[in-house]
């Protein structure tokens, strides 16, 4: 595989583009694993799915011995929680949803009669007693939908547990950097989805079952690869999600690390984090050029990896975070470069795993 030849085609950027305009919240996933599923479907042998919707492409399913590469399918979002008397909606989160952002962006409200468009109000500059201004904070944050009454509301369809999302769609900035909502993380959906087409145009022949594992719930406590995890009962997880570039405003160095976009993907030391594992993808990276930074994280990972590695007796598991700025907001942006080359570090892993039938590799 070249350093320098891009890895990513039309078709893969075409897919991308529409599986993350597609909204996926929490607990919603559906559609968007639809799309993922049917991208997939050429390299792969099955699918598993389970009751919640995660989903699964499994090459070589009859091999004893399972690896997982994960990513986790599921975005922000706000549940209808009140509507008032005047036709005003207050909500609660659906996920890590920032109420910071929220004022004046336009919302998608999901009924069962379609999208019901609205926007978050705040009140004009003009009317705030700027010695003492409030700040947006869950319980003010509120959304107009054009109504004057709670019954007008009531009539477009809309009604409490209604899940609210942003509409933002994908573009790129300056040539390489991927902007949208929700890169976190179904960024990790379309990666892994890269490594399974590589293997498939390459004719790599595996001596392992791979399951390609689109996990739902993440954002509201690791949930989906909670339940895959114990259907798999895999040897080996490695997982993929997003962590925050650090160089931009307002953001602790010192405690948070320096990492930043362009300058590869993040290797997590932590307890969650096998050794050997994570020795045999960074071998894989120095073997093949491949630029990595690493972060260090204390106690849990926050991310899927906790999920697979103390399930099952326990297994070997590895985070590969790509680099983000703005995390859950509706600007969230990566490089192109540090996209491909987790890929590429996924992908040279996976060649490097041996086949062991007596699992004593990663033990």
């Amino acid at each position: 595989m070249s350093k320098n030849k891009s890895i990513l085609n039309k078709k893969s950027l075409d897919f991308l583009e529409k599986y993350l305009n597609n909204a996926a919240p929490t607990g919603y996933e559906w559609e968007g694993q639809k799309i993922w599923m049917e991208y997939l479907k050429p390299y792969v042998d099955e699918f598993i799915t389970d009751t919640y919707g995660t989903a699964v492409g499994v090459i070589n399913p009859d091999a004893p011995y399972k690896v997982v590469i994960e990513g986790h399918a599921d975005e922000i979002s706000w549940y209808v929680n009140y509507i008032s008397d005047n036709g005003l909606i207050y909500v609660i989160r659906n996920g890590g949803s920032d109420h910071q952002i929220a004022p004046s962006k336009v919302v998608n409200i999901h009924t069962k009669n379609g999208i019901v468009k609205g926007v978050f109000g705040w009140p004009a500059i003009h009317t705030r007693d700027k010695g003492k201004e409030t700040p947006p904070k869950p319980d003010n944050i509120f959304i107009d939908v054009g109504c004057a009454t709670k019954k007008e509301v009531e009539e477009l369809g809309v009604h409490v547990g209604c899940v609210i999302t942003y509409p933002d769609e994908f573009h790129v900035l300056n040539g390489d950097k991927f902007v949208c909502r929700a890169l976190d993380n179904r960024m990790g959906g379309f990666m892994i989805a890269e490594v399974a087409r590589l293997l498939h145009e390459n004719k790599n022949k595996l001596p392992f079952g791979l399951y390609i594992t689109n996990s739902v719930q993440e954002e509201i406590g690791l949930r989906g690869a909670e339940m895959i995890t114990q259907t798999i009962k895999p040897n080996v997880a490695i997982v993929t999600d997003v962590t925050h570039d650090t160089t931009t405003p307002m953001i602790d160095k010192q405690k948070q690390g320096l990492l930043e976009i362009g300058k590869g993907p993040v290797i997590a030391y932590a307890p969650a984090v096998q050794q050997k594992l994570r020795d045999l993808i960074i071998e894989g990276a120095e073997e093949n050029n491949i630029p990595f930074q690493r972060s260090a994280l204390s106690r849990a990972t926050g991310t899927d990896t906790d999920a697979f590695a103390y399930s099952n007796g326990g297994v070997a598991s590895a985070l590969i975070s790509l680099p983000l700025r703005y995390m859950h907001t509706t600007v969230e942006m990566v490089h192109r470069e540090d996209v491909e080359n987790v890929i590429k570090m996924i992908y040279q892993a996976l060649l490097k795993i041996e086949n062991g039938e007596d699992f004593s590799y990663f033990k």
